[in-house]
């Protein structure tokens, strides 16, 4: 058994996120354990994030990132990344950060940090759905359906995760019925996650690319494993709101206002159990059918 499975996913993002410093202003990522293909968009944000994090001091925690995707990355190998200070003012301090696979660029991302302080709230209200203890892991659904779903959807299920995932309800390809462009689901990571804020937060943002990009493909009843679809991120936003654990449960709401001209846009709001809205998400991925002809 290997050192990855014998943690546990849940411990092994610990170590994935945990960038290392091999100079100043320059970190590397690990590989994806048991890795292979390309690199998940969320590990290469979450990494960046944290080498980020590691040139600001602890008391202004991220406010935001945003990200681009410009190439694909090799889940096999480490990605090394180049923080830039661009500035560190009396209440903000902002960074960017370039993610370099085999010489070339595969992410930018920029990040804002702001110390705490009062001010005016409110807040959206976390939708009234079923608690995580009335629904089943996505898995376990997975299993109950076997025989009717794809078998690289399966592979996937069955992979080890470091995120626990219970959908509120069934989405592609569990149905391949059409429905309105939102769907939520209960999230948590696998394990204990340590005390630092900070490596919540990269969890949290490795955590919002499962599920956002084929949010606008609801309506079409088409999912990330269907031979006639790309699937791509191409940008990515996270703000982080108020204080959580991400070893502790969070309902990721999502919904999509909008797809065309093989685009699709993609919004996200995740939630405390006790009703915080704690974070907001945005993305644009690149949806194609390589036979649609309009």
């Amino acid at each position: 058994m290997s050192n990855e499975q014998a943690r546990g996913p849940g411990q092994w993002l610990d170590d994935v996120l945990d960038v290392e410093q091999v100079e100043q202003n320059y970190f590397r990522g690990i590989a994806t354990p048991q890795g292979r293909g390309r690199s998940f968009g969320g590990q290469v944000i979450g990494q960046a994030l944290m080498s980020a994090i590691r040139t600001v001091s602890d008391d202004r925690p991220v406010h935001s990132l945003h990200a681009y995707f410009m190439r694909p990355g090799d889940a096999t190998q480490p990605v090394l990344y180049q923080v830039e200070r661009d500035r560190d003012g009396r209440s903000f301090a902002t960074r960017r950060v370039i993610a370099v696979q085999a010489g070339k660029p595969i992410l930018n991302l920029a990040a804002s940090f702001h110390g705490e302080e009062p001010g005016f709230h409110h807040q959206d209200e976390m939708p009234d759905v079923p608690g995580p203890d009335e629904l089943k892991a996505d898995h376990e659904v997975g299993e109950e359906m076997a025989d009717q779903l794809p078998p690289e959807f399966l592979k996937w299920l069955r992979s080890p995760r470091p995120v626990e995932m219970r959908p509120v309800g069934l989405r592609p390809p569990f149905t391949r019925e059409a429905h309105a462009p939102s769907h939520a689901m209960w999230v948590r990571l696998r394990g204990g996650f340590g005390e630092d804020p900070a490596m919540h937060r990269a969890g949290l943002a490795y955590t919002t690319d499962y599920g956002l990009l084929t949010t606008c493909m609801l309506p079409f009843g088409k999912t990330f494993t269907d031979p006639d679809m790309q699937f791509a991120s191409l940008d990515h936003a996270v703000w982080f709101h108020d204080h959580f654990r991400m070893d502790e449960w969070l309902l990721y709401v999502m919904d999509s206002p909008w797809s065309g001209g093989a685009r699709g846009f993609n919004r996200g709001q995740v939630y405390s159990r006790d009703g915080r809205l704690v974070a907001s998400t945005a993305q644009e991925g690149l949806v194609r059918n390589i036979n649609f002809k309009g």
